[in-house]
Formats: structure tokens, C-alpha cells, sequence
């Protein structure tokens, strides 16, 4: 095969990209992936990795003043959020590196410079050192996404900031103004509340994280709340002025009454948009459907021998819907049928507290005219988490009445990340809530609570 002649070419080197180029050296495939920036894309160099270190350190500046309650004694405490900045720098770059080792380990070529389809199974990529045409049977689009401006408030890196400006703190301003309640703006808006920001969340919607169940949203505004930060839901965004010392905001709150907010920053976090321009997807014949690449339940978009995977091709955006997505192809692509399961992804945000969910949020499910039984169990009942000093929360479970099927699952509290995967992998061999419960839990573990809340949507929680 010569040179620049590949089996498989993708576009992207971010969690779906790397993972679906490696995936696909596996399977004995000859692979380019093609990437202009640094390998692991946005989620570990500016996004998923560094945010997750600023909120590790974020729990340590949370947590100091509790330590005399555990015997450790700690005095003159000084937080430098600059720091935690430089470690979150560090970190990420120990994965950009690390995606660099797994290349090479696997016979994967990067191909270092902007990539656009250029012809029936041609890639152009424009580098440094010049133009180089790629060819393959088979193109994967995993080109990601990037933070969205508002039209009255564009970030300029200055006063108003998007989450890549967040994400590598030189230190912490007095205020800031966190506009979008979701996922990116409630993380940071924890990050820089616990290193002494005073913060303003303003979410547009009903409510914070507003595509998590209600129960769980309000858990988390009202903890919000109790730490001093202010969370206006409902709340628009009517007028920006950006001055030289701060921004000045009018905000019109759900009461029809007008506020005007003045911080020292503000924080843009309304969602991501798909990167597809300047990729050449109309001269390849490429369809969008509302900013999206249009793609079947097999990632195929509408020209022979391309897909799309991650956060171009369809929500939610999230980088192991996107890896999963990237190895569904290139399994499709050697022979292998395989689907990714979009009814089973589960979401995470991981702020304090943490939330976890997947399926159905309780009002979904009632939509859909499902016969449901609701189970709480709360995180103070448990005994793993009052020793941890960590028992707000609870685990929610929504089963099905006919058939005790899980059809949905919410937490909030410690480590709500690492125990939702009980329930994703408990949907994905459709288990019963009986079935979870069953499966003996060790004690004393926070896992405790995942039984007991199966055990209270069958009406016999033993320990509330």
C-alpha cells in the first residue's frame, strides 16, 4: 500500500478520533489520523481532563476548613486557584502525551495539519510543512466541537470568557457571572466559588442542569445556594456592557423583575457547536441537518465511505459517547456489526455534588404513559458516607411496574460518577430492580445505596 494510501483516514483527535484510529489499527487496518492541534482534542487538553483537575482542587479548597472535624488541625490556609491552574496544564498534557505513545504503539500515523475532504476518498491536509493528499476506502469525521458565544456577548478572553479562557486560571477574580446552568457552567461555577469567587449562576430555563431529573437539579441549586453563590433560574440575559474594570449585565428574572448584575468576569457557558466548516463536507457531498452532520444508526453520512462520530454527528456531547461511537465504526468497517446503544449513555456532571444519571428522568417516563415506581434512597442513611463526611445527596431509581425494568437512574452525591456505571451496566443486561438489589453490596460502601434505592422502588428500602 503506498504511502499516503490508508485503509481508514479520520479527520480529529479528540476521544472519538485517537480511540477510533487505534481501534482500527487493531482490527489490522492502516491508519492516518489527522490533527493540527495537540492529540486528545478538546476534552483532554482544554476540556474533560484540566476541568476535572481544577475540581479535585476545588474539593481540597472545600474541604480544608473541615479537617479539625477529623483530627487535623490546619492553620493559615492560603488558595492560589493559579496552582490548580498550572496542575490542571500539567495533567493534560501528561494525555496529549500519552495519546502520542498509544500512536505509536499501534502502528498509527498522525498527520499533523488541517484535513478537508477533497474528492471520492481524498483527504487534503494543509500543514507546516506543506500539502499532502490522502487516500482511503473509508474517512471518519470526528472534527468536535467548540464553546458557543452569545449575540450580546461575544468572549474576548478578557472580561468575558468562554470555558477554554476558564480552564487555566491565572488566579481567581472577586466575581463572576456563570451565563448557562448546565453541565460547563455549573463545574466552573463550583471551581471558582470554592477558591473565593463570589459567583452569579443565570440559567435561561426552569432550572439548573435541565436535562437532569428535577429532583436532581434541585438538589444541586439548593446546595449551591447554601455555599453563598447566587442561582437565578429562569433568569434572561437582556443587556451586556463590557467596561475596562467588569461587566454589567441586566438580567430579567423569572418575576419579570430587572436586576442589573456587576462582576469583575463573566463566563459564557450555553452549549457547544459542531466544528464543520471549512472541512469540505458540500464539494464530498455531505449532508448537515441543524449543525449536525446527518449520519444512520450505523454513523454512515449521506456519501459512500464517510461517517461521523462525536460531537459533529448528533447529541449528547460527551467524549465516551463519542469513543464508543468511534469504535462502533471501525468495527462496522472491518465486518463487525455493532450499534451504539443511545438509549443507555449516561451523563455526568461533576460538580459538588456530583450527578449522575441514565434512561429516563421521572417525568420522562410519565410521559410516555409508563406505569413507574420511584425509589430514593438519601446519602445520609448510608454508612460510607457519613464517615467520608460526604452525605448530601441520594440515589433515585425509576423502575417500571409491570416488568421492574430500570428505566432510569439519578444520583447526587459522593462519587455519583463512578456509581452510576452499576446502573448503565444493569440496563445494558436488562436487569430488574430485584436483580440489583440482589447482587450482594459490600458494607460499608456508598455502592450500599444503589441497593437500597432499588430495594425502596420495590416499596422495602431496609435502612430509611
Amino acid at each position: 500500500m503506498a504511502a499516503n494510501t490508508f485503509d481508514v483516514v479520520v479527520l480529529g483527535a479528540g476521544p472519538g478520533g485517537y480511540v477510533a484510529a487505534i481501534r482500527a489499527a487493531q482490527l489490522g487496518l492502516k491508519v492516518a489520523c489527522v490533527e493540527a492541534d495537540k492529540l486528545g482534542g478538546v476534552c483532554n487538553n482544554l476540556g474533560c481532563i484540566p476541568t476535572k483537575a481544577l475540581l479535585e482542587s476545588a474539593m481540597y479548597a472545600r474541604r480544608v476548613h473541615e479537617l479539625g472535624d477529623f483530627g487535623i488541625r490546619v492553620s493559615e490556609v492560603s488558595l492560589d486557584l493559579g496552582a490548580a491552574g498550572k496542575r490542571a496544564k500539567k495533567v493534560a498534557d501528561q494525555g496529549a502525551k500519552g495519546v502520542a505513545f498509544l500512536f505509536k504503539k499501534n502502528n498509527v500515523e498522525w498527520v499533523k495539519g488541517w484535513g478537508r475532504l477533497a474528492g471520492k476518498g481524498k483527504v487534503s491536509v494543509k500543514g507546516s510543512d506543506g500539502e499532502r493528499t490522502l487516500e482511503a476506502k473509508n474517512i471518519i469525521l470526528a472534527t468536535g466541537s467548540r464553546p458557543k458565544d452569545l449575540p450580546i456577548l461575544k468572549a474576548d478572553g478578557d472580561r468575558v470568557w468562554n470555558s477554554d479562557h476558564a480552564v487555566f486560571p491565572a488566579g481567581a477574580p472577586a466575581s463572576l457571572a456563570v451565563i448557562g446552568g448546565g453541565a460547563v457552567g455549573m463545574e466552573f461555577a463550583d471551581v471558582y466559588a470554592s477558591f473565593g469567587t463570589k459567583v452569579t449562576v443565570i440559567e435561561a430555563l426552569e432550572r439548573v442542569l435541565p436535562l437532569e431529573d428535577k429532583d436532581a437539579s434541585a438538589a444541586v441549586a439548593k446546595s449551591y445556594r447554601k455555599r453563598g453563590m447566587d442561582v437565578l433560574e429562569g433568569a434572561r440575559l437582556e443587556k451586556a456592557d463590557v467596561g475596562k474594570a467588569g461587566v454589567k449585565l441586566v438580567v430579567k428574572a423569572k418575576d419579570g423583575k430587572t436586576n442589573t448584575i456587576e462582576v469583575e468576569r463573566v463566563l459564557v457557558a450555553v452549549g457547544r457547536a459542531p466544528i464543520i466548516e471549512d472541512i469540505g463536507l458540500e464539494s464530498a457531498g455531505v449532508r448537515v441537518d441543524k449543525g449536525f452532520i446527518a449520519v444512520d444508526a450505523q454513523l454512515r453520512t449521506s456519501a459512500p465511505g464517510i461517517f461521523a462520530i462525536g460531537d459533529v454527528a448528533r447529541p449528547p456531547l460527551l467524549a465516551h459517547k463519542a469513543s464508543h461511537e468511534g469504535i462502533a465504526v471501525v468495527e462496522t468497517i472491518a465486518g463487525h456489526a455493532h450499534v451504539v446503544d443511545t438509549n443507555n449513555i449516561p451523563n455526568v456532571t461533576y460538580c459538588h455534588p456530583e450527578v449522575a444519571s441514565v434512561g429516563l428522568t421521572e417525568d420522562a417516563a410519565r410521559a410516555q404513559g409508563l406505569e413507574v415506581e420511584i425509589g430514593v434512597f438519601p446519602f445520609s442513611a448510608n454508612g460510607r458516607a457519613r464517615t467520608a463526611g460526604e452525605s448530601e445527596g441520594f440515589v433515585k431509581v425509576v423502575r417500571d411496574r409491570r416488568y421492574s425494568e430500570l428505566l432510569g437512574a439519578h444520583i447526587v452525591g459522593p462519587h455519583a460518577s463512578e456509581l452510576i456505571a452499576e446502573f448503565v451496566l444493569g440496563r445494558h443486561l436488562e436487569s430488574t430492580a430485584e436483580e440489583l438489589e440482589r447482587a450482594m453490596h459490600p458494607h460499608p460502601t456508598l455502592s450500599e445505596a444503589v441497593a437500597e434505592a432499588a430495594l425502596a422502588a420495590l416499596g422495602r428500602a431496609i435502612h430509611i
